[in-house]
C-alpha cells in the first residue's frame, strides 16, 4: 500500500426532517446520540486519527456548535487533522465542495458518522482492494453477515450470485470520481431503495440488474463504462462492517459488539 497519508471525509449532518432517533434523546444531531455511553461520531473519528494511512479528516455537518459544545467531540476542534466544513443543502454538494479546493488531494476515504464499529482492520482491508479504481464501494454479503449476526436486518441490492449491503465505506481515488456526484445528488433521499440509481442508467441496465442477469462486479463494470471511470466493489469479509446505526435495534446491536470487543481486549 502506497505509504502517503490519504484524506478522509465524515459525514455528520442531519437530515431534512431531523432523526427521530436523535429527537427521542434530546440530541441536537444523530452524530452525538450516545453509543455505550460514548458520542457515536467519537468512535468514528477515533477510528480515523489512530490509523496510520489517514491524514487529514474533513467534517462535514450543518451546524457545529452542538459538537464543540459536547465532552465527547470538543476536542475536535483543535485538532491539526481536523477540518470542520459547513454542509451545504445536499450531501452531493457538501462532498463536491470539498473536492472542489485546490489542496484536495486524492485518493480519499468516505464514510458517515453513524459507522460505529469502524476499525483499523476494516480500513486496512477497503484501503488495500480499492487501490487503482477511481470509485470503490464495500460491500458486505448476506452470508457473511447473517453467519455472525443471523438476527441482523438490513437494506439488500439482489443481484446474480448475491444479495450485497453497503457499508458506508467510499473510496475516491481520482479527480474524476467527482463525475458520480451528479448522479448521487439525484438519489441521496432514497439511498436505501437500492435500484433507483439504476434508472439513471438506462432501462436496459436497470433490466439486466432486476433480472439479475448481472453480479455485482458486472453492474459496476457497466456502470463505470457508462461514466468513463472504474468503479470497484469491496467485498468485505468483516461483517460488522455494514452495521451502522439507522434504528434502535441497530443501537442494541451494536452495543452489544463493542461489548465484546472490550473484553475481548482485556482477557
Amino acid at each position: 500500500m502506497n505509504t502517503t497519508k490519504i484524506s478522509a471525509i465524515i459525514l455528520a449532518g442531519s437530515r431534512p426532517g431531523g432523526d427521530a432517533m436523535a429527537d427521542s434523546r434530546a440530541v441536537a444531531v444523530k452524530a452525538l446520540i450516545p453509543v455505550a455511553g460514548k458520542a457515536m461520531m467519537a468512535y468514528v473519528t477515533e477510528a480515523l486519527l489512530r490509523h496510520k494511512a489517514i491524514g487529514p479528516i474533513h467534517l462535514l455537518a450543518q451546524d457545529f456548535h452542538p459538537f464543540w459544545e459536547h465532552p465527547d467531540t470538543r476536542a475536535l476542534q483543535y485538532h491539526d487533522d481536523v477540518i470542520a466544513q459547513t454542509s451545504s443543502a445536499t450531501i452531493a454538494a457538501s462532498m463536491d465542495k470539498v473536492l472542489e479546493q485546490d489542496e484536495t488531494r486524492y485518493p480519499m476515504l468516505i464514510t458517515t458518522a453513524d459507522n460505529v464499529l469502524l476499525n483499523a482492520p476494516m480500513i486496512d482491508d477497503f484501503l488495500a482492494a480499492a487501490q487503482s479504481s477511481d470509485i470503490a464501494i464495500a460491500m458486505v454479503e448476506k452470508d457473511v453477515l447473517l453467519a455472525r449476526y443471523p438476527g441482523s436486518q438490513r437494506t439488500w441490492l439482489k443481484l446474480r450470485g448475491g444479495h450485497y449491503s453497503g457499508a458506508n465505506l467510499f473510496y475516491f481515488g481520482s479527480p474524476e470520481a467527482r463525475e458520480i456526484l451528479a448522479y448521487w445528488a439525484e438519489v441521496e433521499q432514497d439511498r436505501k431503495k437500492g435500484w433507483k440509481i439504476l434508472t439513471i442508467f438506462g432501462p436496459w441496465l436497470l433490466f439486466l440488474a432486476v433480472t439479475r442477469m448481472l453480479t455485482i462486479d458486472q453492474l459496476a463494470a457497466r456502470v463505470g463504462h457508462k461514466l468513463g471511470l472504474k468503479i470497484r466493489i469491496v467485498p468485505m469479509q468483516q461483517a460488522e462492517a455494514c452495521i451502522d446505526v439507522d434504528k434502535e435495534a441497530d443501537l442494541v446491536l451494536v452495543e452489544q459488539i463493542l461489548a465484546r470487543r472490550a473484553e475481548a481486549l482485556a482477557t
